[in-house]
């Protein structure tokens, strides 16, 4: 007598969810533990011995003796390199260093400040001030001069005024490029000179000293 298959539709339908909705993993995500699907690992101790090719099954139990997880540190070798470690510390560690280095890369902005042919004198110091500070935050400045109307048939007082800018900033900057004539706009970009040298904070003042006790002022008797 042949045995008769019982169909089971709820069966199926909900092993077709699961596989329909299992999360993807993603391509710069870390696997640990039962996610890494591979049938032997190289396996790196916790405290960094090198413990060879075994099976995955057994290298994760090893991990679970000590109360740690096993995680695989680069999964592109063949076989992939697993380490027996602390994931949670291990995230945490990770998660610091790329905070550090974020605040390592330099985040260049660039400034504008700007003048006129006729800018006198003591504007003149004034932005240069602001140009100055701008370079030693490490930020590129654009320089530009405006004209208008009449003016512009007397360029060269812009050029002038470049040159000025140019030997008040000193050593502080670097010109990218020559200064050019856009329009009405005569500028040309500075940037921060690396082998500058930066002014030196003045030495904060030296407290009186404190009369010894007993001592009488000098001048009284």
């Amino acid at each position: 007598m042949r045995s008769r298959t019982t169909y089971h539709p709820n069966l199926f339908q909900e092993e077709w969810t699961i596989r329909r909705f299992r999360p993807r993993e993603k391509e710069d995500e870390i696997r640990i533990n039962h996610r890494i699907r591979v049938r032997e690992v190289r396996l790196i101790g916790a405290d960094g011995s090198q413990l060879g090719i075994m099976e995955t099954r057994k290298a994760l139990e090893m991990a679970q003796n000590l109360g740690l997880d096993l995680c695989e540190v680069s999964p592109k070798a063949k076989p992939p390199v697993c380490k027996i470690l602390d994931y949670g510390k291990f995230k945490y560690e990770q998660k610091k260093k790329k905070s550090a280095a974020k605040k390592k890369q330099a985040v260049t902005t660039l400034k504008e400040v700007q003048f006129r042919p006729r800018t006198d004198t003591h504007d003149i110091d004034y932005k240069v001030r602001n140009i100055l500070r701008f370079l030693e935050e490490g930020n590129k400045v654009k320089v530009s001069i405006r004209f208008r109307g009449r003016e512009m048939a007397h360029t060269e007082i812009g050029h002038d005024l470049v040159k000025k800018i140019l030997e008040r900033v000193g050593d502080a900057g670097v010109m990218d490029q020559r200064a050019k004539m856009e329009s009405r706009v005569l500028s040309f970009t500075l940037s921060p000179n690396p082998k500058a040298k930066k002014p030196k904070k003045p030495a904060a003042p030296t407290p009186p000293a404190k009369p010894e006790e007993g001592a009488q002022p000098a001048g009284s008797a």
